[in-house]
């Protein structure tokens, strides 16, 4: 389950979807399911994570690279604000 910090309640919907949505499009069926395979194996591996350290400072060559590289266009500001 997601939880949001500040009010402590669980994570029922997609905050900002049109914007998660336009980001989405862009990448292939295959991209985001090797993003999302990953995160579900991080996340299954314990219990507390925090969203900006699962991807690290260098993104280059691992499952995370399109967010950068095509679903943002190369905006470093876009793509933390996605994969966060």
């Amino acid at each position: 389950m997601l939880y949001s910090i500040g009010s402590r309640r669980e994570v029922r919907r997609i905050p900002h979807r049109h914007f998660y949505e336009t980001y989405r499009r862009r990448l292939t069926d295959a991209e985001y399911q090797a993003i999302y395979d990953e995160l579900n194996k991080r996340i299954d591996s314990n219990e507390v994570h925090t969203s900006s350290w699962i991807p690290g400072a260098n993104w280059m060559g691992t499952v995370y690279q399109p967010i950068y590289d095509t679903a943002c266009r190369c905006n470093q500001e876009l793509a933390a604000q996605l994969s966060g």
